[in-house]
């Protein structure tokens, strides 16, 4: 920046007052708050004097001062907004990091064959983060399948630290605690937190993938609907209860089975059946309905079908299919 002082000093015209925005954009780019400051100091006063060096000050150079002002003041606000300490670069890159890290933790691990898993997944408003997540575990001899789908209260944005929290919960524990004893460490978690507005729904599927029985637990979340070849349709399953993060212990009754040939498990978030008109069991006729239609097109892409087909809301939509084949 001294060169760039001197240049305009010297010589106006070659590095006029607005060169120096783009010191101050580059300053916010890679400073943290304090530094910035100082930086957007030093801009400011070598702005001023080399513009005001060679000649009085006439209304376009008054006009540019204004302007350099302003946009200091707008680059510091949005500097000190910035509740992580880092730059805008950096708080970005960590923030997709987290979204990604997300993401791959709640991956469907590779079945052995005979088995297939899908999941769609849209966030509120278009955003990429969200309070709906999952987390699965496939142990070494990949006959058992431990998956849990969670929808954390809120939506978008808002949801997404305590999704991301909770998330690093589960991902050390699928696997090493099943069912009951899963969701309550869960539910301790969530109950240890200091707000009085976290909590979530969840359901915990225990797959072995060997003879197809398979049991369900659900902690508030909408019910899990079954696919039977046999029938052509998709029945409501009845595992019931409360959701974590209200009250120690609670109630919860969970289901079993066992899948048959092209049979199939799915499960979804309340994004997926509830609207501001619709009640939850005709949001669930409807699903069994766009399910059915979009299984008999094929079971490959299926999920995707279905949340596409979900009307756009505010709210958080996520779709998981187990078939075996």
């Amino acid at each position: 920046m001294a060169a760039s002082f001197a240049v305009s000093v010297s010589r106006y015209e070659l590095f006029p007052l607005a060169g120096y925005l783009l010191w101050l954009m580059l300053g916010m780019l890679l400073l943290r708050f304090w530094p910035l400051v100082g930086l957007t100091g030093a801009i400011s006063v070598a702005g001023v004097v080399a513009c005001l060096s060679q000649e009085a000050a006439t209304d376009r150079r008054v006009a540019g001062i204004v302007i350099l002002t302003l946009a200091v003041a707008l680059v510091l606000y949005v500097a000190s907004r910035q509740r992580s300490g880092l730059p805008t670069p950096l708080s970005e890159a960590l923030l997709s990091d987290l979204r990604d890290r997300l993401t791959a933790q709640g991956r469907v691990p590779d079945l052995p064959p005979g088995w297939h898993a899908q999941s769609a997944m849209v966030a509120a408003y278009g955003v990429g983060y969200a309070g709906d997540f999952m987390v699965a575990d496939l142990d070494e001899d990949k006959q058992q399948l431990e998956l849990v789908l969670v929808d954390v209260v809120g939506k978008g944005v808002t949801a997404a630290p305590s999704a991301l929290l909770l998330a690093g919960a589960l991902g050390g524990l699928v696997g090493a605690m099943h069912e009951r004893d899963l969701f309550d460490a869960a539910n301790d978690f969530l109950l240890r937190q200091d707000s009085v507005e976290t909590f979530a729904t969840a359901v915990h599927l225990s797959l072995d993938l060997k003879s197809g029985r398979y049991t369900i637990l659900s902690a508030g979340h909408p019910p899990a609907l079954r696919w039977t070849a046999r029938d052509q349709a998709w029945t409501v399953d009845n595992s019931r209860g409360l959701a974590l993060g209200i009250m120690p212990q609670p109630e919860l009754t969970g289901s079993s089975g066992v899948l048959a040939p092209q049979d199939a498990l799915m499960f979804y978030t309340d994004g997926v059946v509830e609207t501001p008109t619709n009640d939850l069991d005709s949001g669930i006729a409807w699903l069994q309905d766009v399910g059915r239609s979009a299984f008999r097109r094929g079971v490959h892409g299926a999920a995707a079908r279905i949340v596409g087909q979900v009307a756009r809301g505010d709210d958080d939509r996520a779709v998981l299919i187990i078939t075996r084949r």
